[in-house]
């Protein structure tokens, strides 16, 4: 496991974890808050949550286009 991911405190973590689920937070806003990247992120987060937590979060971010920076800007400026 990564060793950013082993620093974390226990609030950082949370913060972290908060900020996963949430859908307007996307990967790049938590590597620029936290430095962690998309992989890290998923590896606390399997971690930290239950198993089906986890699946559920995954499954319900891999198919967010909020997630990803470059997908929602694709997404709000249509081509012209």
């Amino acid at each position: 496991m990564s060793q950013k991911i082993n620093n974390l405190s226990e609030a950082e973590a949370n913060a972290v974890v908060r900020m996963a689920w949430e859908d307007r937070t996307t990967f790049d806003q938590i590597k620029e808050r936290t430095g962690l990247s998309e992989a890290d992120v998923i590896k606390l987060m399997r971690r930290e949550l239950k198993p089906g937590s986890f699946r559920l979060w995954r499954k319900r971010v891999s198919g967010r286009i909020t997630k990803h920076r470059k997908l929602f800007e694709r997404h709000i400026k249509p081509s012209c």
